[in-house]
């Protein structure tokens, strides 16, 4: 796919982590984290902390399930104060067995950028006592309370609510038919950031994410190929 493998390390007594992935009869994942692996174990020397600094980039992206081990959280809160300027987007990302209340709350603290699922919306409102009565409501309160510039919450093929600068709107979802919904919330994560990078619209924003994700669930496999042609252009 083109990417660098410049800061891709070997692990020696840790194997390549992997997930097992079953799906429902309507074909929602669950999914098996096997731990621990290699990603667990994740460093920087000082030269890769100063080339990776000196390449000023505009977003730090982090998820949860990577935070649980300390060794990642440290480094992803290093990398956080060593490129201070570039905005932050968490990916809540939430999975059995893989987050707790302190570490999501500080990761939220964290961010400037949050994308999140309704089920988790339910799950994080619960772990907090929370008591939002819409989702507009949470959008807006959560931004208010730890400073987001912008958050999204998907709803499946209902699409997805976004709030950015204080702008709410709701977006309607594309029907396909699905034949794999594993990473559809990573290609939708992956168009909001592009979105907001590029200064669209919120609307403009939430409708693209949409079309991006709804053609990955319509495709086999985590990273199918996919064109920007196919989801009716937007660069």
């Amino acid at each position: 796919m083109g990417l660098s493998t410049r800061f891709l390390h070997r692990v020696k007594d840790h194997p390549t982590g992997i997930v097992t992935v079953t799906l429902d009869a309507s074909g929602q994942p669950h999914f098996t984290i096997h731990r621990p692996a290699a990603y667990d174990f994740p460093e920087l020397s000082g030269a890769d902390l100063q080339e990776l600094t000196s390449q000023q980039p505009d977003w730090i992206y982090f998820g949860t399930l990577f935070q649980m081990s300390p060794q990642a959280k440290a480094l992803t809160l290093e990398l956080i104060e060593a490129i201070p300027n570039a905005r932050r987007f968490y990916d809540v990302n939430l999975r059995e067995n893989s987050y707790d209340a302190p570490l999501v709350n500080e990761l939220m603290s964290h961010a400037t950028t949050v994308k999140l699922n309704d089920q988790e919306v339910d799950t994080i409102q619960a772990m907090f006592g929370w008591s939002y009565r819409s989702l507009e409501d949470f959008c807006r309160g959560s931004a208010k309370k730890f400073g987001w510039e912008a958050v999204s919450v998907t709803r499946g093929e209902s699409g997805c609510v976004l709030a950015v600068g204080g702008q709410y709107v709701e977006a309607k979802g594309y029907k396909v038919r699905v034949a794999d919904t594993v990473g559809a919330g990573d290609a939708f994560a992956a168009a909001f950031v592009h979105g907001l990078g590029c200064g669209w619209s919120p609307l403009a924003i939430a409708d693209f994410a949409n079309r991006v994700g709804a053609l990955v669930a319509s495709r086999p496999g985590g990273t199918p190929r996919w064109t920007i042609e196919e989801v009716g252009g937007r660069r």
